[in-house]
């Protein structure tokens, strides 16, 4: 009997030793879009405080193209030993199955640990522009259809599909102009090569405050703490219409449990500080959490409802 004790400790001593440190060296967190985006500004908050808690410093690295799938790619091949992690937005995984053939599966490949927030869009006009509401905005639109430049993120990505969706719902026809990442966009707005933009808050709302933007409305269901001002575009009599974006940490499928639950265990605990909260909250960045389960259900939802908008709006990647 005590040959049995002894021979269970050393096993499990055995497996505990077989388990891998994590992490031993600095953590790569993948963006798929450039500097200056939504995605971007969240990583930047939360990896100096994960960075302190696992005694490893995470770098931001960011990687834009297609879409966000250059990225999505670089994490599903990475090694799945937890030091490559990317934070993705929701229709970088979403979108894309529906308008790339992608050489992933995200179901397959990616293992989902937490939703780490949301974001509302809002709809951003240039001051040379001569709409002060949203109304005015249509009606200068439908004025002169296609007259209007507005950009996005690049094609597929939230920032695209939330304008296109505000299109079909309204009945009015911009230009779209594709740029690699809400940051070369914003940058094309602020300067008036573009007129219009659907924009994430987090990117766009110092440029608001500051008076170098105009913005119209919001797309959310509610008005919200941040642009509270601002009315939504159900309020202007388009009842129902909501786009929201979320954002979440993911690793390569095969990444030991015991890792996944270390990142999102820290990940809970960084967005618990309250410096981590105040500059989400003045950002327009809402906490939100899930499971990994949950988050796994989300996508597979989601995708299979953008599915059917992408087909019916007609939308391709260019």
């Amino acid at each position: 009997m005590r040959y049995a004790v002894w021979m269970l400790i050393l096993v499990a001593g055995a497996l505990h030793a077989a388990e891998p440190a994590y992490p031993i060296r600095p953590v790569r967190l993948l963006v798929g879009f450039p500097p200056g985006g939504s995605t971007d500004v969240l990583a930047r908050i939360i990896t100096p405080k994960l960075g302190d808690a696992m005694g490893q410093t995470w770098v931001v690295d960011n990687r834009g193209g297609a879409g966000g799938n250059l990225a999505t790619e670089i994490a599903a091949r990475a090694n799945p030993d937890g030091h490559t992690v990317m934070l993705a937005l929701s229709t970088q995984l979403t979108a894309s199955p529906s308008l790339y053939k992608l050489p992933f599966n995200v179901e397959k490949d990616l293992q989902p640990i937490t939703v780490l927030a949301t974001h509302e869009h809002i709809v951003l006009v240039h001051p040379s522009v001569p709409a002060k509401t949203f109304k005015e905005l249509v009606a200068l639109a439908k004025q002169k259809p296609g007259s209007l430049n507005y950009g996005s993120s690049g094609m597929g990505a939230s920032l695209h599909l939330a304008a296109e969706l505000l299109k079909r719902r309204v009945g009015f026809e911009m230009t779209h102009i594709a740029y690699k990442g809400a940051g070369p966009a914003i940058a094309s707005l602020l300067a008036g090569e573009i007129q219009v933009m659907v924009g994430a808050v987090p990117s766009t709302i110092a440029y608001v405050t500051s008076g170098r933007l105009r913005a119209l409305a919001t797309a959310g269901a509610k008005r919200h703490r941040v642009t509270a001002n601002l009315p939504t575009i159900a309020e202007l009599g388009y009842p129902g219409f909501e786009v929201i974006a979320w954002f979440g940490l993911f690793v390569p499928s095969a990444t030991p449990k015991s890792t996944v639950d270390r990142i999102r265990n820290e990940a809970l605990k960084a967005l618990e500080h309250a410096d981590v909260q105040s500059t989400m909250a003045r950002l327009g960045l809402d906490r939100e959490t899930s499971t990994p389960a949950e988050l796994a259900a989300r996508i597979k939802q989601e995708t299979a409802a953008l599915a059917a908008v992408i087909k019916a709006a007609g939308i391709r990647a260019e």
